[in-house]
């Protein structure tokens, strides 16, 4: 097991729990859930960090962040059960592709972002703040909808 498994990864775990958490909440109809205005539907949101997951799992394999990925599957925003079936894979997917990193690729190896590059432990950290951006925009969602938040989002997620 290398050092960013070891070290890094239990509790970068505990950050993507609270996505499950959020899962658990939601309705198929809350996913259609818009403040108003310009904001998107909490499905698009949601859909919307899973792109972003796999752009990070492609960067762990390509050693570059290319954003530009899009998931085909229309049905993905309007339901709960695609969506936590999505991230599962994507939670694996992530979590088997850095346990394979060498330790030789954690200490020297950079990724590319376009125009600045940040060795594998930042990347997952830089992973681990797009989480948090998106729970804070979800927790608004939540609060609009009078969905009780669960505790680790009380404590976590002001």
């Amino acid at each position: 097991m290398n050092s960013l498994m070891t070290n890094t990864y239990p509790t970068f775990r505990m950050y993507q729990a609270l996505r499950g958490q959020l899962l658990e909440l939601l309705s198929d109809d809350d996913l259609r859930f818009t403040p108003g205005g310009e904001n998107p539907p909490l499905g698009a949101l949601c859909v919307e960090i899973g792109e972003v997951q796999h752009a990070y799992i492609q960067s762990f394999m390509d050693w570059r962040m290319d954003l530009s990925y899009r998931n085909p599957e229309p049905e993905l925003s309007e339901s709960v059960s695609h969506l936590t079936a999505w991230y599962r894979v994507l939670d694996a997917e992530l979590e088997a592709v850095i346990s394979h990193l060498s330790e030789e690729d954690i200490k020297t190896r950079q990724i590319d972002r376009g125009g600045w590059s940040v060795l594998p432990l930042i990347q997952l950290e830089v992973y681990k703040e797009a989480l948090l951006i998106f729970y804070g925009k979800v927790s608004v969602y939540l609060k609009a909808l009078g969905k009780p938040r669960p505790q680790q989002w009380r404590e976590w997620i002001a």
